[in-house]
């Protein structure tokens, strides 16, 4: 084992309560609901990705049925419960919103 560099920082555990919580926090941020900086900077949801991550949630689900404490088995529910239901609000408050209308020429501006 190397010796420990001062910059090091300790990592958390390895456990299926981790995986879960950094695969439900990395769905919120492509669903654009996390962010870091000042909120108009606040990025676009990429639906197709979140999509995707909550997929491999409910695969890992399916895949570990019957291996998992309750608490770990209860956690994996709520997140996809949480997530599938902060995706459809996401899009629907997507569909919601006015399209960005380019501005109008002036006529007098356009004959000019």
């Amino acid at each position: 084992m190397s010796a420990t560099n001062e910059n090091e920082y300790p990592l958390p555990p390895a456990t299926f309560e981790f995986l879960t919580a950094s695969l439900k926090m990395q769905a919120e941020m492509q669903l654009g609901l996390l962010h870091f900086g000042e909120e108009s900077e606040r990025p676009a949801p990429d639906f197709r990705l979140a999509r995707h991550t909550i997929d491999v949630m409910a695969m890992l689900e399916a895949k570990t049925k019957g291996n998992l404490s309750t608490e770990e088995q209860r956690l994996m529910e709520n997140s996809l419960t949480e997530l599938r239901f902060r995706f459809v609000q996401a899009l629907e408050a997507r569909k919601s919103e006015p399209a960005e209308v380019p501005p109008v020429e002036d006529a007098n501006q356009a004959g000019a």
